[in-house]
């Protein structure tokens, strides 16, 4: 069995030159800790990170014998969001904890049918697309919107009870 070359450092866009080959990764893959990874060229690299993070492209995995592999966003299957009140539109989106990309004169999103059928029935254009995904950052951690927290824990040994509206 052949052994994989390792990463195990991420080098910032513009903290390294002269990539060997790209790898292209969608937005649930450019979250990451430890992962085998398939280059453009076919060549497989190990990726053992020291914790989880957040990629966005530009950055370069470092191999141990120092040659870099760049990191692509991957075009992938996504909603664009048009109409005439996009905040209100995005409001909707982000009260569903759904990561959202936000332009001026477009949200885009995962593909979610459930989610195209809402946007649809508040008045929004909605087309399928493939395109790279670049949502907003999360409040509470690495760029990401990290679930359900809203800076308090849902688990409590006391009586505390309260409800969100999840309509």
């Amino acid at each position: 069995m052949s052994e994989y070359p390792k990463s195990e450092t991420i080098a910032a866009r513009g903290e390294w030159r002269d990539a060997i080959d790209h790898v292209a990764l969608d937005y649930e893959g450019r979250f990451l800790r430890r992962k085998r990874l398939v280059a453009a060229s076919g060549a497989g690299f190990l990726v053992d990170l020291p914790e989880v993070t957040n990629l966005v492209g530009g950055e370069a995995f470092v191999l141990s014998d120092g040659r870099c592999i760049e990191v692509r966003p991957a075009r992938e299957p996504v909603l664009v969001v048009r109409g005439p009140s996009l905040p209100r539109l995005a409001w909707h989106i982000g009260n569903r904890h759904t990561p959202c990309q936000i332009e001026a004169d477009r949200l885009v999103i995962r593909a979610d049918h459930v989610l195209e059928g809402m946007l649809k029935g508040l008045g929004a254009q909605v087309s399928a697309a493939m395109e790279t995904f670049q949502p907003e950052g999360g409040a509470y951690g690495m760029g990401r919107t990290m679930g359900h927290e809203h800076g308090h824990s849902h688990h409590h040994a006391s009586d505390h009870h309260h409800e969100h509206d999840h309509a």
